[in-house]
C-alpha cells in the first residue's frame, strides 16, 4: 500500500453524520414549533383582529345617493324632478394605454379638453381602485348607440347610470325654485361627510337651497365583496337610501307663465302674493337662466357668458335687486301724514308743477314738468295727489313730517326689513333715518333729503318682493302677511319655522284705509274726466277691465337730473333710463292677489309696467270670475 494513502475511518464519519442530522432535526423541529406557535397565535389568540382586517380588505361599504325630493306647484305640476343620466366612465386600472383609449373615444364621440381635465380631478377624489370615474357626464342617444356598437374593443370603458336633477320648465322657475350645483370643495367643509358621501349635487339657490336638508334625503349603502385588486365580485347586503321629502309650493305655474309672457324680453320682475296667506304665487326675474345647464355641465365660455353678462341672468332681481321705489312710496307717506295729523283728506294745495324749500333756489319738479310746460296738477288734495301722482303734494307733506317718524311708520309695511318665512337671500333694502345718514355718510339730515324721500327717491331702496308685500298690506287694509314659498309637505320639514303673526299697521283709521284704497282704484278706473283729471293708469289698463283693481304707478330715476336740464330718455344709455313700477291688488273690495311689477329702465310706470300688471291679474282673476 502506498504511503500517501490513508485508511478510511468509517466509524468517525458515521458519528459526524449522526451529529449533523441531529442538529438539523433540532433546527427543523424548532422552526416547525415556531410556525405552529405563530399559526396558533394568528388563528386562535389574534383571530378576531385579523378577521376584521381581512374583512376590511375583502368587504367594502359603498354609499348610495338618495333620490332628491320632488317639488310641485299648487296644482300638482312638477317644477323639479329627477331623471336618469347616462355617463361615459373609465376604470383606470383596466386601461394600459390611456392616451390611445382617449384617441379611440374621440374618433367616436365628442370629448373636450375640459372633459379630460375634469376626469383627472375626479380620478384623484375617487374612493377605491377599480371604481368607474366619469369622463363625459352626459351621453346623447346617438353617442350611447355608437359606444354600444364599439364596446367590445374599448377595454375599461363603462356606461354608468345615475339620477340627476331635472327642471321641466327650463329657465321659467330658475329664480323661484332655484337650482342645484355640483358639490364643491368648499361645500365639503360644512356638509355632513357621511350623509353626503354619495351625493354629487347640492341646492345652491332658491327653494332648492333653503330646503336642502329635507330635499336631500338619507344616504343608503351596500356591502360588496372585492378581490385583491379591488374589483367587485358580489353584493352582500343593500340598505336602500331614503328619498328626500316632496314639497308643494304656493307657486302657480299657469300664473308664472302668464307673468313671464307679459314681461317678454324686457329686464324686470313680477312678484305676486296671495293676500290671505302671503304665499308667493309667481316670482319672475327676467332674464333667467336654465338650471339644467348646471346639472348637465357647461363649458367655461358658457359660464362666463352667464356670469359676465350685463343683463345679469344669474341675479335674482325679485329678492336681491334694490331699487328706489319712486311714487309707489306716496300712499305710505299719505297714510303717515294722516296718522300724524299733518294732513287730512280735505286739505288742499296749489300744485304749480314744481316745489321750492323756503330760502332755497333749487327747484324740485313734478313728473310732468318741462321747461315748456310747468302747469302742474293745480288744486290738489290727498286723493287727487294719489291718482294723479302729484310730486309737489308729497314734497310739501314730507317736509312737514319728522323723518324718523316717517321711517318708523314705513317700517310697519316691511320697508327696510326682511319679513319672509322661507326665501333664501332676500335683501332688507334700505330705509334711511337721521342716525343712519350720520353714521354712514357723516352728514346730518337735510330738508332736501325729506323732499326726495317723500316721492320715494334719495337713499330709500326696496326689493320687488318688498313692494309686493306693501301691496298686500294695502289690500288687507293694514293687516300684514309674511311672504312664503311652502304650501304643504307630507311630513314636518326641519327648515320650516311656522311664521308668527305680524301686528297690524298702527295709526290710520279704518276710514283712512278705505279712502286710500279708493284713491288707488282711481289710479286705474278714473277716466273720461278730461286731460289732467284721469287716473295715471286709466288710459293704459283701465278702459275695459272687468273687475275692480287698485294700484299705484311709479317711475324711479336712475341718474340725477341737474338743475336746468330736462330728462331726455333718447340721449341716455339704456341702462341709465328710469325704472317703471306698478303695484296692484284685485278685486279691490275683496282682494285675493297682490303684485309688484318692475321693468328695468322701462320708463313710465303707468304705460310700461301697468299693462304687465293688468295681464297678470287678468290671468289670475278672470278664470275665477268665469267659474262662478
Amino acid at each position: 500500500m502506498p504511503a500517501s494513502l490513508s485508511i478510511k475511518d468509517s466509524i468517525s464519519e458515521r458519528r459526524q453524520f449522526a451529529g449533523r442530522s441531529l442538529a438539523l432535526f433540532v433546527v427543523a423541529t424548532v422552526l416547525v414549533m415556531i410556525l405552529v406557535g405563530r399559526l396558533v397565535q394568528l388563528q386562535i389568540f389574534e383571530y378576531a383582529k385579523y378577521r376584521t382586517r381581512s374583512d376590511e380588505n375583502r368587504i367594502q361599504v359603498e354609499p348610495l345617493a338618495p333620490p332628491r325630493g320632488l317639488i310641485y306647484d299648487r296644482h300638482g305640476v312638477l317644477l323639479a324632478d329627477n331623471r336618469p343620466q347616462l355617463s361615459l366612465s373609465i376604470v383606470r386600472e383596466r386601461v394600459s394605454d390611456f392616451d390611445a383609449l382617449v384617441g379611440e373615444l374621440r374618433a367616436l364621440i365628442d370629448i373636450s379638453d375640459g372633459d379630460l381635465a375634469d376626469f383627472g380631478r375626479r380620478l384623484e377624489r375617487r374612493r377605491r381602485p377599480y371604481e368607474p370615474v366619469a369622463l363625459k357626464l352626459v351621453l346623447s342617444e346617438d353617442e350611447q348607440a355608437v359606444l354600444a356598437v364599439n364596446r367590445h374593443r374599448l377595454k375599461g370603458v363603462e356606461v354608468t347610470r345615475q339620477l340627476v336633477r331635472n327642471y321641466p320648465f327650463d329657465s321659467l322657475f330658475s329664480h323661484a325654485v332655484g337650482s342645484v350645483r355640483r358639490v364643491s370643495e368648499q361645500d365639503l367643509q360644512y356638509l355632513d361627510p357621511v350623509r353626503y358621501s354619495a351625493t354629487k349635487f347640492v341646492g345652491r339657490r332658491g327653494v332648492e337651497r333653503f330646503y336642502e336638508n329635507s330635499l336631500h334625503g338619507e344616504v343608503g349603502y351596500r356591502r360588496v365583496e372585492t378581490d385583491a385588486h379591488g374589483r367587485v365580485r358580489r353584493e352582500l347586503e343593500v340598505n336602500r337610501p331614503t328619498a328626500g321629502q316632496n314639497i308643494t309650493l304656493h307657486l302657480d305655474s299657469r300664473l308664472q307663465i302668464a307673468a313671464s309672457a307679459a314681461l317678454g324680453q324686457r329686464r324686470g320682475v313680477v312678484v305676486a302674493l296671495d293676500t290671505r296667506s302671503g304665499g308667493v304665487l309667481a316670482m319672475v326675474s327676467n332674464p333667467g337662466y336654465d338650471p339644467n345647464a348646471f346639472v348637465l355641465g357647461m363649458s367655461s365660455q358658457q359660464f362666463a357668458s352667464l356670469s359676465q353678462s350685463r343683463d345679469t341672468p344669474l341675479f335674482n332681481r325679485a329678492i336681491s335687486g334694490q331699487y328706489a321705489p319712486g311714487s309707489i312710496f306716496k300712499p305710505v307717506v299719505g297714510l303717515a301724514g294722516l296718522a300724524s295729523g299733518a294732513v287730512t283728506w280735505e286739505d288742499e294745495i296749489d300744485d304749480p308743477g314744481y316745489f321750492q324749500l323756503p330760502g332755497q333756489s333749487r327747484i324740485y319738479r313734478d313728473w310732468n314738468w318741462s321747461q315748456s310746460n310747468t302747469g302742474g296738477q293745480g288744486i290738489t288734495n290727498l286723493r287727487r295727489a294719489i291718482y294723479r301722482s302729484s310730486n309737489v303734494f308729497f314734497y310739501d307733506l314730507a317736509t312737514r313730517l319728522e323723518v324718523d317718524e316717517l321711517a318708523a311708520f314705513a317700517a310697519q309695511f316691511g320697508y327696510g326689513h326682511k319679513s319672509v318665512v322661507d326665501i333664501a337671500d332676500a335683501s332688507e333694502g334700505l330705509l334711511p333715518t337721521r342716525s343712519w345718514k350720520l353714521e354712514v355718510k357723516g352728514e346730518p339730515w337735510y330738508p332736501g333729503d325729506s323732499v326726495n324721500l317723500g316721492v320715494g327717491q334719495g337713499d330709500l331702496l326696496v326689493t320687488p318682493l318688498q313692494l309686493a308685500t306693501v301691496a298686500a298690506v294695502f289690500a288687507n287694509r293694514g293687516a300684514r302677511v309674511r311672504p312664503r314659498m311652502l304650501l304643504a309637505s307630507d311630513r314636518p320639514l326641519s327648515e320650516f319655522d311656522p311664521p308668527r303673526p305680524l301686528p297690524r299697521v298702527q295709526g290710520p283709521s279704518a276710514d283712512d284705509w278705505e279712502q286710500m284704497v279708493d284713491a288707488m282704484e282711481d289710479v286705474v278706473h278714473r277716466g273720461n274726466q278730461g286731460y289732467g283729471n284721469n287716473g295715471t293708469a286709466w288710459a293704459y289698463i283701465g278702459r275695459d277691465i272687468g273687475y275692480r283693481m287698485a294700484g299705484k304707478s311709479g317711475t324711479a330715476q336712475v341718474v340725477e337730473i341737474k338743475q336746468g336740464e330736462e330728462y331726455d330718455e333718447e340721449e341716455l344709455d339704456e341702462y341709465r333710463r328710469k325704472h317703471a313700477w306698478f303695484i296692484a291688488f284685485a278685486p279691490a273690495d275683496d282682494p285675493v292677489i297682490a303684485l309688484a311689477v318692475l321693468v328695468e329702465n322701462g320708463g313710465a310706470g303707468s304705460s310700461v309696467a301697468g299693462p304687465v300688471a293688468r295681464e297678470v291679474l287678468d290671468a289670475y282673476i278672470l278664470p275665477q270670475l268665469a267659474a262662478r
